[in-house]
């Protein structure tokens, strides 16, 4: 029963939309950032292909709205790979000498999968955003 009663806990933190399409590990993986605080969506762009043609390198820009000042900034971005073996794929810090909350990489994905990434703000307030990635070759050893 604390087990059933710890996972509705869980969910209840995500927006309804981002808690039902995502597996049980990146679930656990979004509650272990997040905590307590609840999520809203929105704010943050993610830059990916649609069709990813080779998992093993697909790019990826996030850009999170932020005035990036002292008292209001972005201080991290996560990145979580639903279906990849680990879940957590990156992790950015900002401060607001970074002037904006932006990054760029490439990222391995071994299959067809949502991609998510988490903002964390200077106020506590926490942004998700979600993007499905269609992978043709796999990237993990796909």
């Amino acid at each position: 029963m604390i087990a059933l009663t710890a996972a509705t806990a869980m969910l209840s933190v995500l927006p309804a939309r981002a808690e039902e399409a995502l597996r049980p590990r990146t679930r656990a993986a979004v509650q272990g950032i997040v905590g307590d605080r609840t999520v809203r969506e929105g704010g943050i762009t993610l830059r990916l292909p649609a069709i990813a043609e080779n998992g093993n390198s697909v790019p990826l820009a996030i850009s999170v709205d932020s005035p990036m000042t002292e008292s209001d900034h972005v201080t991290a971005v996560h990145v979580l790979a639903d279906a990849n073996p680990l879940a957590e794929v990156a992790t950015f810090r900002f401060t607001p000498a970074c002037g904006r909350a932006e990054a760029s990489t490439r990222i391995r994905l071994g299959e067809t999968q949502d991609l998510v990434a988490i903002a964390e703000l200077s106020d506590g307030s926490v942004r998700l955003a979600r993007q499905e990635v269609k992978v043709t070759i796999g990237g993990c050893g796909g």
